[in-house]
C-alpha cells in the first residue's frame, strides 16, 4: 500500500434534486455560480489527502460526470437505498487499497480543506474505528433551521457518543438535542467493510444508514471519536429555501 493511500475519500452524489424544483442531480445545484459538488472537490483537492476521490453517482449520472470530468473514479448507485448502501458499493474497488475511508457529501459545499485534514489527523492519531464531525447549535432558529432535520448525536452522562438518531426516528427528547451530525466520517477501512454487511433497514425510510455504525460500535464497546466543526461548514441543501441560506454564506 502506497503512503498516499492511507486515507481514501468517498463523496456521495447520487441523489435527485426533486425538492429543489429542478430536474438536475442535487449536487449540481449552484451556490454563487458554482455547483455544490465542485466546491467539495476543491476542498478535497486542497487538503492533499486524496487526489483521486471516489464519487458515488446515480440519478442522471452522466450530467455529474460531464460537470466534473474523467479524473475521478465513479461508482453507480442504481437504486437509492441509503448512505450505508452507497458506501458499500465502493468496497470491491477500495478493499485493501486504503487503511482509512473518509465519507463526504456532494451537497454539503462548505466543508473546508483544513477541516478535512483535521478529521483525518484526529482519526489516525486516536486509532479509533470511527471519527466524525459534529456541530453544536444554540437552537434551530434563523439560518440554523437548515439543521432541524439532521440526525442527533446522543451521548451518555460521561460525554461519550452512544448513537446517532435520524430525525424521523427520534423521540420527543432526542429531537430537542442540539448537537447534530453532518455525517462527515472517517472509518478504519477493514472495520467499515465488515460492519456495513450488518446494517439493517428497519427505520422510517427503509434505508441502510451509515450513521447506524455508531450504535454498532457502541454495542461492541468501541468508542467513537469526534471533532466539533463550525456550523456553516455543515450546511447542506435539499430545498430552494435551504439553497438560499447557503447563498448567504458562500464566497465566490
Amino acid at each position: 500500500m502506497k503512503n498516499g493511500d492511507k486515507t481514501k475519500i468517498i463523496i456521495l452524489a447520487a441523489g435527485k434534486g426533486v425538492r429543489m424544483g429542478s430536474d438536475l442531480p442535487k449536487v449540481l445545484a449552484q451556490v454563487k455560480g458554482k455547483s455544490m459538488i465542485k466546491r467539495v472537490l476543491e476542498s478535497v483537492d486542497e487538503s492533499g489527502i486524496d487526489e483521486n476521490p471516489i464519487i458515488v453517482v446515480g440519478y442522471k449520472k452522466e450530467l455529474v460526470i460531464k460537470e466534473l470530468g474523467n479524473e475521478y473514479h465513479y461508482i453507480n448507485q442504481e437504486h437509492q437505498l441509503g448512505t450505508g448502501h452507497a458506501v458499500s458499493l465502493a468496497k470491491d474497488y477500495l478493499k485493501n487499497k486504503a487503511e482509512n475511508i473518509m465519507v463526504l457529501y456532494g451537497d454539503h459545499p462548505f466543508i473546508n480543506a483544513e477541516t478535512i485534514k483535521k478529521i483525518n489527523e484526529k482519526h489516525i492519531r486516536s486509532g479509533k474505528k470511527i471519527t466524525l464531525a459534529t456541530v453544536k447549535l444554540k437552537d434551530f432558529k434563523d439560518w440554523r433551521i437548515n439543521f432541524v432535520n439532521f440526525s442527533r448525536i446522543i451521548r451518555d452522562r460521561n460525554g461519550k457518543i452512544i448513537k446517532d438518531i435520524q430525525f424521523k426516528d427520534a423521540n420527543d427528547e432526542e429531537i430537542k438535542v442540539t448537537e447534530v451530525n453532518p455525517c462527515y466520517f472517517c472509518f478504519e477501512a477493514a472495520w467499515l467493510w465488515n460492519k456495513l454487511e450488518t446494517l439493517k433497514n428497519d427505520n422510517a425510510q427503509k434505508e441502510y444508514y451509515l450513521t447506524d455504525l455508531i450504535k454498532i460500535a457502541t454495542d461492541n464497546s468501541i468508542e467513537t471519536e469526534s471533532i466539533e466543526i463550525e456550523p456553516y461548514e455543515a450546511l447542506g441543501a435539499n430545498t430552494k429555501a435551504e439553497l438560499g441560506i447557503l447563498e448567504r454564506f458562500a464566497v465566490q
